[in-house]
């Protein structure tokens, strides 16, 4: 047998062992499964800076995984080979926040039940991962963080801000603090009452305040 009658003989055992309709229901579902998994990622993303980028990866990552598990559940010989060509991918990308990861898992996770064939489960699983982020995230921003930095003159003053934003806000603590001559600089991370920031306002009207600024983020404080 020559090797052009060995590739003519696996590539007509391919074709029937994925149909060309299976294979457009397949990645026709894992396009729209990507599609509420982007919805769900721009909906509850948290963070400073939304990038569309990773939601439009999400959308390409569930297709290709799809398409990745049919070729391995239709070929045994393909599956040993494309084990071994992903076991030398690696990946340099750093995920900045640890819900992108949740994010990244769940589109893997979704191509590979789809390919399975187990529709219902892709489909109400999503549905139920969607819901529960949807409503941790809103329950979360009620409780934004912030960071409130201070410069003051001198101890008194620092005293009189601490008692001043101990009334004002439902919670803060103290993160950083840093002296130089004439100045002391505060870093609070404090979370508000009512989202109300009009207490900034009188706190940089205090006497011995010389700067006062107030900046959402993340949660993830650096030096």
């Amino acid at each position: 047998m020559t090797f052009q009658d060995i590739f003519r003989s696996n590539f007509l055992e391919n074709i029937h062992a994925v149909s060309l309709l299976d294979m457009s229901i397949a990645l026709l579902l894992a396009f729209m499964m990507g599609m509420f998994i982007f919805f769900v990622y721009k909906k509850t993303y948290s963070g400073i800076m939304y990038t569309s980028s990773f939601a439009i990866t999400l959308v390409a990552l569930t297709m290709i995984t799809t398409l990745v598990i049919l070729a391995i559940t239709s070929n045994i010989i393909l599956s040993l080979g494309m084990v071994g060509a992903l076991s030398i991918v690696r990946f340099r990308t750093a995920v900045k926040e640890p819900m992108d990861i949740a994010f990244l898992f769940w589109s893997i996770a979704v191509g590979i039940v789809l390919a399975a064939g187990l529709i219902p489960l892709a489909v109400f699983g999503s549905l139920w991962i969607g819901i529960i982020l949807y409503i941790f995230s809103h329950k979360k921003n009620t409780q934004r963080p912030y960071i409130l930095v201070v410069h003051c003159e001198n101890q008194n003053s620092e005293k009189n801000v601490y008692q001043f934003i101990q009334k004002q806000v439902y919670a803060f603590s103290l993160k950083s603090k840093s002296i130089k001559k004439d100045c002391i600089e505060l870093n609070y991370e404090i979370r508000l009452k009512d989202q109300e920031t009009s207490f900034v306002n009188g706190l940089s009207d205090m006497e011995g305040v010389l700067y006062t600024v107030m900046v959402s983020y993340n949660g993830d404080y650096m030096n």
